[in-house]
């Protein structure tokens, strides 16, 4: 426990050592902590010229210049990393007799995870030509069924995939682990954009923050929500997501059953925001915001024994420092524990022993080269989730891989006309039995994007990036269900017959996009008859008009809505949700809408294009343009020397391997 409080400043430290591990004493010792601290002390000249990256929604990468100190109870504080040139966040171990940390040689290094005990001494290093490697954290044992004895690990976050993420603003980061002695690496999650702040539950879970830009429905920016994944990387799920602002990360777990974390819907350099929780036993119906002062900001939560938390926290106009605070979040009540004004003192562990959480068995096993996953029932939803799925609308299952931008690549110029979503080819789509279920074989930590499909093609509901581990059975109740629902328990008809295998090389993966399959059926059938400005649905398409005019005709408006967080919407096209789009109602002759979408204006009398007099588009042209829309509307897609020879696209909707 932290009794009472106390404002420490700089100005009343006085020196009683020097050298290596300078020790540094308060003129008191009557000290509020029972347990000693450590945590990052970062200068506040080094915070400057920093900002938030991808438009506010990733804070930056810190720690040059950073140091990690120890505060003791009675006030002395030692310097732990003083031959480091700068240093990042830390975790302590279950017995409180180490100290796991993010660290860097040299200006110029690496980040790297190093361990040293708990006074300093003995430093090691963990992570060897891994790319930068942040956010470490202890992991519990695992083991698997054929192991002589469970081991322990460690995980942390890094960029060693050399994948851009979504938003292009630098390296995507992914959860690795690997044993104690760096041996064993292995990558836990497969995002296409950064996962983050990885910390361990006492069930041997692993929560963490991961981004969510599959498409555009929540805005240009998507959003960054908590997930839950066990210590191999299986088992990935969404722990809290909508409720509250867009981004959620730095969580952490009380002893008394809550997870608070930090969040904002834009933040700066250092991610800070307000508090807010939810209970491990509801966390889908239980969010509640901590805080409102909007004049003061957080940062990194830890918990303490008893359910308080020490955090950060600076004001919001960045007239100090973050200094240390207990918080209750039971009460709201918070007690200063310490600010030195010439630091940012964050990322604070109480070195004090802790529970070890469960250990984790795993069925993963990297032999094997695909997964499965299943749903019991694609039409079970939560209305105010998917509208539109209704009993008895879908009818097949698109499967889409997400393919990233590989750090350094030239991307098409063209391709900058509006900021689109990552790149996407069709891995396949399957059948969705009558009862609802699907079970499908895919490419082991390949992110996917599970798109339900009505009669028509037309996309109902898109699920965010998903992947299984290697070797892995993954389920889900339904698509868009209330998370915390427990299954009938019944065997499906899916289940009754060997899964629908998606397993296509990669090079015989269908692309579609508006340079290669979209613009020669629009040179084919449309051009001209949409120039004609008397028309009803004047596109301005001109015979003289190259393909990138044509193009952004079709995407007017969509610039407009990308700052908001409202569905990326333009006057023809909205990307990533063909079904909404006007474009799709001419081709149907219909508003393609549900009647549970009436904002969408469902309803409405849409006449049929083209006319009967012109050239009428087949089902496969009018599946292009829908699957173009569908898979995010993109002007160039996988680079040509990545496409596979060209097949017919009516066997190429089809399948499998």
């Amino acid at each position: 426990m932290l009794k009472g409080y106390r404002s420490v400043l700089a100005a009343a430290i006085v020196v009683v050592g020097s050298g290596a591990g300078l020790v540094q004493a308060l003129p008191s010792s009557d000290y509020p902590l029972e347990h000693p601290v450590v945590f990052l002390q970062l200068p506040v000249t080094a915070s400057r010229g920093l900002s938030g990256r991808a438009g506010g929604m990733l804070r930056a990468d810190y720690g040059d210049g950073g140091r990690i100190v120890r505060l003791e109870p009675d006030g002395r504080l030692r310097v732990l990393t003083e031959q480091f040139a700068g240093a990042g966040e830390l975790d302590v171990s279950f017995d409180a007799d180490r100290i796991l940390f993010a660290a860097k040689r040299r200006q110029g290094d690496p980040w790297d995870i190093w361990e040293m005990n708990a006074d300093g001494t003995g430093k090691r290093q963990v992570t060897r030509d891994h790319g930068n490697c942040r956010q470490p954290a202890y992991q519990s044992t695992l083991y698997t069924i054929v192991s002589t004895e469970p081991w322990f690990q460690v995980m942390f976050a890094s960029d060693a995939a050399g994948a851009l993420n979504e938003w292009g603003s630098g390296a995507a980061m992914s959860l690795y682990s690997c044993r104690l002695d760096g041996t064993s690496m292995r990558r836990l999650t497969a995002n296409l954009s950064d996962d983050l702040d990885p910390f361990l539950m006492n069930d041997g879970r692993v929560l963490h923050a991961g981004g969510q830009r599959a498409d555009l429905r929540r805005g240009f920016w998507g959003r960054i929500s908590l997930f839950g994944v066990n210590t191999d990387g299986a088992d990935y799920a969404l722990f809290c997501g909508d409720q509250g602002r867009r981004i959620k990360h730095m969580p952490c777990a009380t002893e008394d059953g809550l997870v608070v974390f930090v969040e904002a819907d834009r933040v700066g350099w250092d991610g800070a925001g307000q508090l807010a929780a939810v209970s491990v036993r509801r966390n889908h119906h239980s969010y509640r915001s901590l805080t409102n002062d909007v004049s003061l900001l957080y940062h990194s939560p830890t918990p303490l024994p008893g359910g308080s938390i020490v955090v950060s926290r600076r004001p919001a106009d960045a007239s100090e420092t973050h200094g240390l605070w207990e918080f209750d979040p039971r009460t709201g009540g918070s007690h200063l524990l310490f600010d030195d004004p010439v630091y940012h003192d964050i990322h604070a562990k109480v070195l004090t022993p802790r529970c070890q959480p469960d250990g984790r068995s795993s069925v993963v096993n990297e032999k094997y080269p695909t997964g499965q996953l299943y749903c019991l029932n694609a039409n079970l939803t939560d209305p105010s989730a998917a509208p539109r799925m209704l009993a008895g609308t879908t009818r097949t299952l698109r499967v889409i891989e997400g393919v990233p931008a590989r750090a350094g690549e030239r991307i098409s110029d063209s391709l900058q006309m509006w900021p689109p979503v990552v790149r996407k080819r069709l891995l396949g789509v399957a059948p969705i039995e009558e009862d609802g279920s699907f079970q499908i074989e895919i490419p082991a930590d390949l992110p996917v994007q599970l798109q339900t499909l009505d009669a028509d093609g037309l996309a109902l509901a898109s699920s965010g990036w998903i992947w299984v581990k290697h070797r892995e059975p993954r389920g889900c109740i339904g698509c868009h269900e209330d998370p915390e629902l427990t299954p009938e328990n019944r065997l499906v008809a899916a289940l009754r017959r060997p899964a629908t295998r998606l397993t296509l090389p990669a090079l015989k993966r269908r692309t579609v996009d508006f340079r290669r399959e979209v613009m020669p059926i629009i040179e084919r059938k449309c051009m001209g008859c949409h120039g004609d400005s008397a028309r009803e649905f004047d596109l301005e398409l001109k015979p003289t008009g190259g393909a990138d005019q044509v193009y952004a005709a079709l995407l007017e408006g969509v610039e407009d809505s990308v700052a908001g967080s409202d569905p990326v919407r333009g006057k023809y096209i909205h990307p990533g949700q063909a079904r909404t789009s006007p474009l799709v109602w001419r081709l149907f002759g219909r508003n393609t809408v549900s009647s549970e979408d009436a904002a969408m204006g469902s309803g409405q009398a849409v006449s049929q294009c083209p006319p009967a007099e012109a050239k009428q588009l087949s089902n496969a042209e009018k599946a292009t343009l829908i699957e173009w829309i569908d898979l995010g509307a993109h002007w160039d897609g996988i680079p040509e020397q990545e496409v596979g020879p060209a097949t017919d696209a009516g066997l190429a909707r089809g399948v499998t391997e």
